[in-house]
């Protein structure tokens, strides 16, 4: 008796597990449809600038907006009649600030070895 019980609990999990896999997949391929209304909207770029603030580059009507993002809030900073013109990685690279160990050397004096 303890065995016919023992299969139907776990009959009873392997259903369920299936169940959850079966959503799980069924939501992933409605993912895919977007609203009518959301066609004409599209984000570029995205950039956090505080724990909940965001400037996002998004295209809408065939303009491009500059847009900042706060809790509660959503502001047009700037607007492009045409698409902003966005520097090269390598441009964009070798403006980054250097690194911790290149900043301790040059403290230390230690700019040659």
């Amino acid at each position: 008796m303890a065995i016919g019980g023992m299969l139907q609990s776990m009959l009873g999990l392997l259903v369920v597990v299936g169940a959850i896999f079966a959503l799980a997949w069924g939501l992933r391929r409605v993912q895919g449809l977007r609203p009518k209304s959301a066609a004409g909207l599209q984000v570029h770029a995205g950039l956090s600038v505080g724990a909940r603030e965001r400037v996002l580059w998004i295209e809408a009507g065939g303009k491009h907006l500059l847009i900042g993002v706060a809790q509660g809030r959503v502001n047009a900073l700037h607007v492009f009649d045409e698409a902003p013109v966005m520097e090269p990685a390598a441009t964009q690279q070798s403006m980054q600030a250097p690194n911790f160990a290149e900043l301790l050397k040059k403290a230390l004096g230690r700019e040659g070895s």
